[in-house]
């Protein structure tokens, strides 16, 4: 008989391949050859695969090299054009020219040089050498080098694990230091040099928390996935077929009113109706936007956001035309005004359909909750958001949004909204809604979504008033359409465990990547990098401009 293994033990064996391959990936970004020498160690042990080891070793390093060579071309060469150093602008050109025809042997030599590599590839990005060239010739010396590097550390494990038994403890000692000092440097540079001790705890907690991990860190294990699911479905590309009416299937760059204009024509009665402004100048637009609220209806408070947005950035709710201007000033970026649908519940519905069938489903329900902090008579709103359970570990993003109130003290039983963006990176919550899946509410969004030629998946954003009449698939309010980058939100709930909100994802993703295959074989080719590397550019440019949302 087998023996049986508990079903945690099993869990954790099952997902242990992956979790060794993100820690090497993200490890090559600190010490590349630190963390590729570890993990031939670990091979000569036994605990990882020759698979694991390379697969997040080269990954990591070639991407690594990337990253220089993008903040040197994107950021310091910006930088360099806008500063008074531009009187080198000649000298700067006939570096550029020199490195052209030099450039392939010193990256190659750069590679075995200790220390040579961080100044060549920033020099690489800032004299502009071409990206193709540049990838190609470091993912050649990337690759080499990390089979080389895992072979040797492999043949010389026996040894470099019994010398690591005969120094763990100190090697631990040290490593513990390292990691004490710079947790309180980053504690010291948040508290502007003086630590609240209280607060320190509170953002060491946060890390608990995986909800509120940087992308960074919750993110590696997705992105692997989805090498996969290119590798499998052979098309890096696919998920931008998934949606052929939305631009880039809805990846990055896609406008919001596209898909609210059909939406507003296909199914009027379930969208809250918007229009971009028109002009340039702050006073063409604001001139633009009073005769759209006069001609529809609309009127404070109302929504303002970006055309092409992300994460909630740039909503605001606008309660005067004196707002609305302050933000038609900061902004040059496309925007839309939007009727305000006040709820004063929101929803995130993910839906799918392929191509082939008659009827597509839901596969997830999001419920957003939008805190609040209640008054005492006494307490300042600061100090009702760090005291709070979970507002404190938003704290930061709260208390920016509120600059210039967080010193004011509410009145007992006064309540004060934190958050109007139904957006989890804006601090709203989020909990799993399937409890208010019905065959009502699956038909209602089906229809809606068929009324949309070419969309297949996506995230609807829906405002409502009633449990019962959403369950019913009535009386509510689309606020916007997401596709195929969107996500089904409800793995950020406190109770998801990051196992199953991984398994959702990777579900997700697979969807998007079978029905941009089935979209394929129908005709609709997958945009190409270049095209989403010019909208990620495009939008990055205007999303610095936008205010802080709502």
């Amino acid at each position: 008989m087998h023996p049986i293994i508990p079903w945690p033990v099993y869990e954790i064996a099952r997902w242990m391949p992956l979790w060794q391959a993100t820690a090497f990936f993200v490890a090559t970004f600190v010490l590349e050859d630190v963390a590729t020498v570890g993990a031939g160690v670990l091979l000569a042990s036994g605990a990882v695969s020759w698979p694991v080891a390379f697969g997040a070793c080269f990954p990591g390093i070639w991407l690594g090299d990337a990253g220089l060579y993008a903040v040197a071309r994107f950021g310091g060469r910006k930088w360099f054009e806008r500063s008074r150093l531009r009187s080198f602008a000649d000298r700067v050109r006939r570096s550029e020219h020199w490195f052209s025809n030099h450039g392939t042997g010193i990256l190659v030599l750069s590679r075995v040089i200790p220390g040579a590599r961080l100044p060549t590839y920033l020099a690489a990005g800032f004299l502009r050498l071409p990206l193709p060239r540049f990838l190609l010739i470091t993912g050649l010396a990337s690759l080499i080098w990390t089979l080389a590097i895992l072979a040797l550390s492999q043949i010389a494990g026996v040894r470099l694990l019994s010398w690591i038994e005969s120094v763990r403890h100190g090697t631990w000692i040290i490593l513990g230091a390292i990691i004490v000092v710079w947790f309180t440097a980053k504690l010291l540079a948040r508290a502007g040099g003086t630590i609240d001790l209280r607060k320190a705890a509170i953002a060491l907690d946060r890390w608990r928390h995986w909800e509120f991990w940087p992308t960074w860190l919750f993110y590696p294990p997705v992105a692997l996935h989805y090498l996969w699911l290119a590798v499998k479905y052979r098309g890096p590309m696919l998920p931008t077929a998934a949606n052929p009416s939305i631009f880039a299937g809805g990846i990055v760059g896609e406008s919001k009113m596209a898909t609210l204009g059909e939406l507003m024509r296909t199914s009027p009665q379930f969208t809250a109706d918007a229009e971009l402004l028109r002009g340039e100048s702050p006073t063409e637009r604001l001139t633009s936007l009073r005769e759209i609220c006069a001609r529809r209806g609309i009127a404070v408070p109302f929504i303002l956001k970006p055309d092409m947005g992300q994460r909630g950035a740039g909503i605001k709710l606008i309660r005067s035309e004196g707002q609305a201007l302050e933000y038609l000033e900061q902004t040059s970026a496309p925007l839309l005004a939007q009727r305000f649908a006040p709820g004063p519940h929101e929803a995130g519905i993910f839906y799918y359909r392929f191509p082939h069938e008659l009827r597509g489903h839901i596969f997830a329900i999001t419920e957003k909750i939008f805190p609040v902090i209640t008054g005492d008579g006494r307490s300042t709103i600061s100090e009702l958001i760090w005291g709070d359970s979970r507002a404190r570990y938003l704290a930061g993003k709260y208390l920016a949004r509120l600059k210039g109130q967080e010193n004011n003290v509410l009145a007992p039983g006064e309540t004060l909204k934190l958050v109007e963006a139904g957006n989890h990176a804006q601090g709203c919550i989020f909990r799993d809604g399937m409890r208010l899946l019905t065959p009502a509410l699956e038909a209602r969004i089906d229809e809606i979504s068929r009324g949309v030629p070419g969309f297949f998946i996506g995230r609807y954003d829906i405002r409502y008033s009633s449990e019962n009449d959403l369950c019913a698939g009535l009386n509510f309010q689309i606020v916007e359409l997401n596709g195929a980058a969107s996500e089904a939100t409800s793995i950020y709930d406190a109770k998801n465990s990051i196992f199953n909100a991984y398994r959702t994802l990777f579900r997700q993703w697979e969807l998007v990547f079978a029905i941009g295959a089935a979209n394929r074989r129908r005709g609709h080719r997958p945009e190409g990098l270049l095209l989403l590397w010019r909208a990620w550019r495009e939008y990055e440019r205007i999303a610095a401009t936008y205010p802080a949302a709502d």
